[in-house]
């Protein structure tokens, strides 16, 4: 950022937009983070439910163990 000075008013000049090909890869870090929080999120809830409620959704408490220890990073 540059700034001029006019009469006493200083005036800045922002910086030109990222090129295109810096927004999509900004747009595809920030969907991968997105993903990884909704991992992360899901697997600490699945990790809480007690058993009847694993019952209620088809799943056991060693199936739920072993998706809810998965990194958030592995689907």
């Amino acid at each position: 950022m540059t700034a001029t000075t006019c009469t006493n008013v200083v005036a800045f000049k922002t910086a030109p937009a990222a090129p295109r090909r810096h927004r999509g890869l900004l747009a595809k870090v920030l969907n991968k983070l997105r993903l990884w929080k909704t991992r992360l999120d899901g697997r600490r809830e699945l990790r809480a439910l007690d058993d009847h409620m694993l019952a209620d959704i088809g799943l056991t408490r060693a199936e739920a163990d072993y998706e809810a220890a998965k990194p958030f990073w592995k689907a």
